[in-house]
């Protein structure tokens, strides 16, 4: 197991050298000057903005920047940005609480709805179910989160007032000091009922539509190896002793059918975060999405740079975590 967690680790070396390497390039190549940008429209002195570019680094040949920043990481330093003078890691973690907030709302809903599904799809083969979770599954995949969400807005929350469609909380109604940076848990933290209600409120609908690509590809991998499984000679010799339907679907079968499927709801946390910045934009959600969208117009060099870097540690995390976790799923795959 030390071994393999250790050949993990090493191979995320030259990963994460080639993401550093990709978004420092890209981001330079977005039209536009980050030191113009924090100026704004002012009349300003080409001297200046020389001093501000020499102040910055960014008179500095790209190969020279490009080694400086590496310096910085190896330090742990992840830039300061250009629009706040805030430390990048700092507003990171600010914010961060919020984006896994609504992250871990969107995988829970896809968990509880599409691995159920999934097993009674596979169970019921063929039949009404099936065909309709499938032809759902395919909508749900296929549905960009722009117009999912719109839509949503439109009518779930505009037209039938059911749901908030922007923010955390009701400020208004409900004030509390935060602590953790999670809202359901400062507001239960708080003592007020009404703010862990009017919380969770807020995040089911941008939950949902995050949660919806995950759902259809956890519900469809469920099915698929639920199918596999079910054919195998222990399933069968199962049925042959006697034991009931839910008991050789639910224990024999699922639990040896769940190995891809934890592999995809591992892939999928590159998905949810890739998905929260169109869906904290959509819905003014203050996460890491947001936060990245508003640091491209700023043309805010470190905090793109520390956020995607941030951002992609995160995920190969939850990765490594996922595979360490088969073995306590099947302990009869061991890690060499």
């Amino acid at each position: 197991m030390f071994k393999f967690l250790l050949r993990r680790l090493a191979l995320t070396i030259p990963t994460f050298f080639a993401l550093m390497f990709v978004t420092f390039v890209a981001i330079r190549m977005v039209p536009g000057d980050p030191v113009e940008a924090r100026v704004g429209e002012r009349g300003i002195s080409p001297e200046r903005l020389a001093q501000f570019r020499h102040e910055l680094g960014l008179d500095q040949p790209v190969w020279k920047q490009f080694a400086d920043y590496c310096w910085q990481l190896l330090h742990g330093d992840f830039g300061t940005s250009l629009s706040t003078n805030e430390k990048v890691l700092t507003e990171f973690l600010a914010l961060f609480p919020a984006t896994i907030e609504l992250s871990l709302f969107a995988m829970l809903l896809a968990v509880l709805i599409g691995v159920p599904a999934g097993t009674l799809a596979a169970a019921k083969r063929g039949s009404w179910f099936d065909q309709t979770l499938m032809g759902l599954s395919v909508t749900g995949y296929s549905m960009p989160i722009f117009w999912w969400g719109l839509l949503l807005i439109m009518f779930v929350g505009e037209r039938w007032g059911l749901t908030p469609v922007s923010g955390r909380v009701d400020l208004i109604k409900y004030f509390y000091e935060p602590v953790t940076g999670f809202m359901v848990i400062d507001a239960w933290l708080s003592g007020q009922v009404g703010a862990v209600k009017d919380a969770l409120h807020h995040l089911v609908l941008p939950g949902f539509v995050l949660g919806t690509i995950p759902l259809a590809v956890i519900a469809r991998m469920t099915r698929s190896s639920m199918l596999e499984v079910l054919s195998e000679d222990y399933v069968r010799t199962a049925r042959a002793k006697g034991l009931p339907a839910w008991r050789v679907v639910g224990v024999h079968a699922l639990r040896n059918a769940l190995i891809p499927v934890v592999t995809i709801i591992g892939l999928q946390v590159g998905t949810l975060l890739a998905g929260a910045v169109l869906t904290e934009t959509i819905f003014s959600w203050p996460g890491i999405g947001k936060w990245l969208i508003e640091s491209i117009s700023r043309r805010d060099y470190p905090a793109l740079q520390g956020g995607v870097m941030l951002v992609s540690a995160v995920v190969i995390l939850v990765n490594l975590l996922v595979d360490l976790s088969y073995g306590l799923i099947n302990p009869r795959i061991r890690h060499g």
